[in-house]
């Protein structure tokens, strides 16, 4: 399916779908502006002035009319509201309780924080939030910060056309779209802070007045302070526990700018859809083993950290390959051993270490199964 919508897509009197958010050109008579319909991007912008809209949440709408259709750069589409849609994000599995939290925190512009373990599908929640509501999604990595202006703008070291060194300040992708942020306001954007508590305390205080109603941060390059526009919302995520490495606790303060959204693996039958769906050449029984051994090993809890979604991902790209295909039930256990098990610290054959550990629940479930066949 094409990414954008052309006008002979959209006809006069059909029901689509959209998500509207406040129109900032007051002087156009319209309360409300969307730029996607039925999630693809719209050739001209959405408009509907119907109080019964709320900000972030899908609706139905009818279309009414097309102005300007021969002008590229000019022109509107003008809706009319039918109803509230369900909230619902594509692709993406969601407790229906957690569905409910973030649709109130997305409709309230407020900063999340999703807290929950590795591989468990954050990062894939945040970009298909930005994906479903139409904002313009910005990934940043917050381990690879070591001073507070990192998040804006790095120093490189480059040669000059003498050859002499030459340290200059390189915009981070953050500043960009924040400087784009602010001179395209019927825009909206979702910056993805990863990894957030893998920099240090010292260096996320720097984004604390732009997450709080002060909405600043300091520019460093041009030394001045550059304001956050309303068009902006924050989503970071963290992994906490004994397990990480690397990671700096978040104090009560830098919590608070957040609202805290916390969020697990998806249960095994939605992870048997997923997988199926991604390798629909594999066999729904072996996916299913797959499967119930990762909820397993996400049980145990000697084990410390959980199997993230990755793992299970990875052992059907194996399996599925032309020189395991053949045999992929008879190959599932040595693929678990690299898979699983190498997810883990020591070695499968080390019953003393958490690999070994993992090993003895892989074979306790791989035996089930096999007096389950044999019983039949």
């Amino acid at each position: 399916m094409p990414a954008k919508l052309v006008l002979e897509d959209i006809l006069v009197g059909a029901t689509m779908e959209a998500t509207f958010w406040p129109n900032s050109v007051k002087e156009s008579g319209f309360r409300y502006r969307a730029t996607h319909l039925d999630g693809r991007k719209a050739p001209k912008i959405v408009l509907c002035d119907d109080p019964r809209i709320h900000a972030g949440l899908p609706c139905l709408v009818r279309i009414q009319t097309i102005r300007k259709p021969d002008r590229e750069d000019r022109g509107a589409i003008e809706v009319e509201f039918i109803s509230i849609q369900q909230f619902r994000i594509e692709g993406v599995y969601l407790d229906p309780i957690v569905a409910k939290k973030l649709q109130v925190l997305l409709e309230s512009g407020l900063n999340i924080l999703l807290d929950g373990p590795q591989g468990c599908g954050k990062t894939v929640l945040a970009k298909s939030i930005a994906e479903s509501l139409g904002l313009e999604f910005v990934f940043f990595n917050c381990g690879a910060v070591v001073e507070a202006t990192d998040f804006l703008a790095t120093i490189q070291v480059r040669a000059s056309s003498s050859g002499a060194p030459v340290t200059e300040f390189v915009k981070t992708e953050v500043l960009i779209k924040l400087e784009e942020a602010i001179e395209n306001s019927g825009r909206r954007y979702l910056i993805f802070l990863d990894e957030f508590n893998r920099c240090q305390e010292s260096a996320r205080n720097a984004l604390m007045p732009a997450l709080d109603s002060t909405r600043r941060l300091f520019h460093p390059i041009e030394n001045r302070f550059l304001s956050v526009p309303d068009n902006v919302q924050f989503i970071a995520a963290v992994n906490r526990g004994g397990e990480f490495t690397g990671t700096f606790g978040i104090d009560a303060a830098q919590l608070d700018r957040f609202a805290p959204l916390q969020v697990d693996y998806m249960p095994p039958e939605e992870e048997v859809k997923l997988l199926r769906n991604r390798h629909p050449d594999l066999g729904e029984k072996i996916v299913s083993i797959i499967v119930e051994i990762a909820a397993e090993l996400r049980k145990t809890a000697e084990l410390g950290s959980g199997l993230s979604v990755r793992a299970t991902d990875e052992a059907c790209i194996y399996l599925k390959h032309p020189l395991m295909a053949p045999e992929c039930m008879k190959m599932l256990p040595e693929v678990l051993k690299s898979s699983f098990c190498g997810r883990y610290n020591g070695r499968w054959s080390d019953v003393s270490s958490d690999a070994g550990a993992a090993w003895s629940v892989i074979e306790r479930v791989l035996r089930a199964h096999d007096q389950s066949t044999n019983d039949d």
